[in-house]
């Protein structure tokens, strides 16, 4: 199985901001490959699912990659795709919520001041 190796490098390269770079290419792979108790694989799988989310391409691009070389099935891309669609959704249901609450709040007549 290839050894992943998608968060050691800054994304911006380099040349640009090298210091910024160098630290979010640092936390990126403590937070990714360092120690922890959720194990790798099920940390590229929660990237997946949070880059589905965000619809980042690059983001799902290189946690797919990671996850596939740590072991990932097919089955558990499908699944991790359905749990990002059901945050999604999920999401969407309570700001629907939000504006229902609005909506109420919108059409009671003002009580009047007196003025």
């Amino acid at each position: 199985m290839p050894t992943p190796n998608n968060h050691r490098h800054s994304p911006l390269g380099t040349n640009l901001a090298p210091e910024m770079g160098a630290a979010l290419a640092a936390y990126n792979a403590a937070v990714f490959t360092g120690p922890g108790e959720i194990p790798r694989k099920y940390r590229e799988l929660i990237g997946i699912a949070v880059a589905l989310t965000t619809q980042c391409e690059a983001c799902i691009r290189f946690h797919t990659e990671d996850a596939v070389a740590l072991g990932a099935s097919e089955q558990e891309l499908a699944e991790v795709t359905y749990l990002a669609a059901a945050m999604r959704a999920g999401g969407a249901v309570v700001h629907g919520m939000k504006a229902l609450s609005v909506a109420a709040r919108a059409a009671k007549p003002l009580a009047s001041t007196g003025a």
